[in-house]
C-alpha cells in the first residue's frame, strides 16, 4: 500500500494510472493532498477557498463509485485539483483577489474548468494570485501573500504564483494557469516546475469576446514533462465558442517522448545585447542549462535578433493598458469601487484612456513585424531562449523590484520585461528549471518554439528532464527530501 508521502511525491500521471487501476482510492488520494495542504499551506498561502474537507472526502469516495461501476469519466479522474483563481469555478468562491469579488460565486465554470470536471478532477479549491492577475507577485488584499516553495521569506511569483507554490509543496498533482506577462513562466522559474505558455488558440479562453487577439493564454503547470503533456491534452482542443481555437487533436500531447538533442539549433538572446538588466547570476544558471543542450548534441548560437527591443516592450504596454483597462473600467467607473482596486488596476484604466483607435493599430503592426521577425530566426533555430525572469525571488513583503542590476524600473511590470518577447510574438513558450543559486533559489529558462508547436517543446523538456533530473529536486520544507538537493544546479549534473 503506498503511503501517504508516496501519493503526493509520484508523478500526477502515476497516481492518475493507479486510481484507475484501483491500487489506490481517489479517498486516499484526496487525504493525503488534504494533509499536506494542512501541513504546509499555512506557511505559505498558495492554497485559497479551500472546500470543506469531508464535502471533498465524500466527492472521492463517489468518484470510487463511479469507477467501479462505470469506469474513469476521464484521464484525471480522482485527482484533486486547484484552479487559479483568475478562473470561473461553479460553486466556488472566485475573487481575483479583489475585494471587490471578495464573495463572488460564480454560477457557471470557464470554459477550461469544465475540461478539468469532464476529465474527472475533483476541484479542491483555487490557487492564489495578485490582484486582478497584475504582476509577478501573488499579494492581495483578500487572502494575503503567496510565499515562496523554496524560501517562504521570497516572493511566490504570480499571477500563477499559488498554483506554483502548491505544485511544488506536492499539495496538487497538477496545477492549471494563465499568462500574459510571464505568469505561467515566471512563477514556474521561481518554484522549479515547468510552465508552459500555449499558442493563442491552444486552450481555448474567455467566450465573452471571442475576435481581439489575445495576450493572455492558458495553459499547464507541472513537476514533470509527463504530466505537464497529461494536463495539456485536457485542456487543449476546439469549442465552437472560441471561433479561432485549433481543431488539432489535443490527444497528441498525452504521452510527450523526449527527442534526440543532438543537433538541436537553439538561438540564445541573453540579455537582447545588454537592454536588459539581470540580477547577478541569473545570465550564469541559463547558460549552464545551455551547456547541458550543447554536451549532448544541440547547437547553441548567441543571436540578437534585428529589432529594436524597446519597440517590442511599447507595443506589449500599449496593447496590455487597452486590453487590461477595457476589463477594469467598469469598476473604475465608480468611485467607490475604484477606491478599492490596487494602484497599478487604476494605472492601467488611466493610461488606456488616452489611447486612440489608431494607437492600437500601430501597437498591433510593431507586434507583426515582431512575429515576422522571429518567424524568420525560426530559419536558423529551432528555438529561441531566453531566461524566464530577470531576477531570483525577492523579498515577499516587497511589492515588485524598483531596481534591478542597477537600473530603476520605470513600471510595475518592466522587471518582467525578458517575457514580453515570447508573449508579443504569440509563440509557444515553456520554461524549464535551470537550478538553484547559492541562496537555494530557483531559475528557469524559456524555450520559444514556433507558432502552435507545442509538441516539440514538450518533446525537448522530456529530453532535459532526462538528463539533469530536475524534477527530483524538492523545496527543503519537504521532510523526505531528495539527495539531490545537494547539487544547486541539476543543470550542472547534465
Amino acid at each position: 500500500m503506498p503511503t501517504s508521502t508516496d501519493l503526493v511525491t509520484i508523478r500526477a500521471t502515476d497516481l492518475a494510472r493507479a486510481i484507475r487501476d484501483r491500487a489506490v482510492s481517489a479517498r486516499e488520494a484526496m487525504q493525503a493532498h488534504l494533509d499536506q495542504i494542512a501541513r504546509h499551506n499555512p506557511a505559505v498561502t498558495a492554497i485559497v477557498s479551500l472546500r470543506d474537507p469531508d464535502v471533498l472526502l465524500a466527492e472521492a469516495d463517489a468518484a470510487d463509485r463511479e469507477l467501479a461501476e462505470k469506469g474513469p469519466r476521464g484521464p484525471l479522474h480522482g485527482l484533486p485539483h486547484a484552479v487559479k483563481d483568475l478562473s470561473a469555478t461553479a460553486g466556488i468562491r472566485t475573487t481575483q483577489g479583489s475585494p471587490l469579488f471578495r464573495d463572488t460565486v460564480p454560477d457557471t465554470d470557464a470554459l477550461h474548468v469544465a475540461r478539468l470536471r469532464a476529465a474527472g478532477a475533483i476541484l479542491i479549491g483555487k490557487t492564489n494570485v495578485p490582484e486582478f492577475g497584475l504582476g509577478s507577485h501573488s499579494r492581495n488584499p483578500v487572502f494575503g501573500t503567496t510565499r515562496n516553495a523554496y524560501d517562504p521569506a521570497k516572493a511566490g511569483g504570480g499571477s500563477s504564483g499559488g498554483a506554483a507554490v502548491a505544485l511544488a509543496l506536492r499539495m496538487v498533482p497538477l496545477a492549471d494557469g494563465s499568462d500574459h506577462g510571464g505568469s505561467l513562466r515566471n512563477p514556474a522559474a521561481w518554484n522549479n516546475v515547468l510552465g508552459l505558455r500555449t499558442a493563442a488558440g491552444r486552450v481555448p479562453g474567455r467566450t465573452d469576446e471571442v475576435f481581439l487577439p489575445p495576450l493572455t493564454v492558458n495553459g499547464p503547470m507541472a513537476r514533470c514533462t509527463a504530466d505537464l503533456g497529461l494536463l495539456l491534452s485536457v485542456q487543449a482542443g476546439y469549442d465552437p465558442r472560441t471561433p479561432n481555437a485549433i481543431r488539432q487533436d489535443p490527444a497528441m500531447f498525452a504521452e510527450p517522448r523526449p527527442r534526440d538533442l543532438k543537433g538541436l539549433r537553439i538561438g540564445w538572446m541573453g540579455d537582447l545585447g545588454g537592454h536588459l538588466p539581470f540580477e547577478p547570476g541569473v545570465l550564469d544558471l541559463c547558460e549552464a542549462g545551455l551547456q547541458v543542450f550543447s554536451a549532448h548534441g544541440a547547437a547553441v548560437e548567441p543571436v540578437l535578433p534585428a529589432f529594436d527591443p524597446e519597440a517590442i516592450w511599447r507595443s506589449w504596454v500599449l496593447l496590455r493598458q487597452w486590453i487590461t483597462g477595457a476589463t477594469l473600467k467598469p469598476y473604475w467607473d465608480d468611485p467607490d469601487k475604484r477606491a478599492l482596486m490596487r494602484p497599478e488596476a487604476v494605472w492601467e484604466v488611466e493610461q488606456g484612456l488616452r489611447l486612440s483607435a489608431f494607437d492600437v493599430h500601430a501597437a498591433s503592426v510593431t507586434r507583426t513585424a515582431w512575429y515576422h521577425c522571429v518567424r524568420g530566426l525560426f530559419e536558423r533555430f529551432d528555438v529561441l531562449a531566453l531566461p524566464s525572469a530577470q531576477v531570483f525571488p525577492f523579498d515577499a513583503e516587497e511589492t515588485w523590484p524598483r531596481r534591478v542590476g542597477g537600473r530603476a524600473m520605470d513600471t510595475y511590470h518592466r522587471w518582467m520585461e525578458v517575457v514580453v518577447p515570447g508573449t508579443l510574438s504569440g509563440c509557444p513558450a515553456i520554461s524549464l528549471p535551470v537550478g538553484l543559486n547559492p541562496a537555494g533559489l530557483p531559475m528557469g529558462i524559456q524555450l520559444i518554439a514556433p507558432n502552435q508547436d507545442e509538441a516539440s517543446l514538450l518533446a525537448i523538456a522530456a529530453a532535459y528532464e532526462a538528463v539533469t533530473g530536475f524534477d527530483r529536486i524538492m523545496p527543503p520544507v519537504l521532510a523526505d527530501r531528495s539527495p539531490v538537493l545537494a547539487d544547486r544546479s541539476p543543470a550542472l549534473r547534465g
